[in-house]
């Protein structure tokens, strides 16, 4: 007998708004980050040569990742505003 799958909803949340910036916001937030673990490894004596590049990596692969979620997200919005504009016209 398989289980039914069940999945977690958050529907008694309200969609939070888009920030006015949310690709330079998302840049900063993962490039804090990046600075945090280059700080943390010299904080805890490890060594900040490779730190920097798994820092940066971290960077990449977040910022490209938190991107395109947004552009997705950015253009559904647009998609959505336009069939409504259409259909209230």
């Amino acid at each position: 007998m398989s289980r039914p799958s069940r999945r977690l909803t958050w529907s008694g949340l309200p969609e939070s708004s888009t920030p006015k910036r949310p690709y330079r916001d998302t840049l900063l937030v993962y490039a804090g980050f990046a600075i945090f673990i280059v700080v943390f490894a010299w904080l805890t004596g490890g060594d900040v040569r490779k730190a920097i590049p798994v820092a940066l990596l971290a960077f990449v692969g977040a910022s490209t990742w938190g991107v395109a979620l947004w552009r997705r997200r950015l253009r559904r919005e647009a998609r959505e505003r336009a069939e409504a504009g259409r259909r209230e016209s």
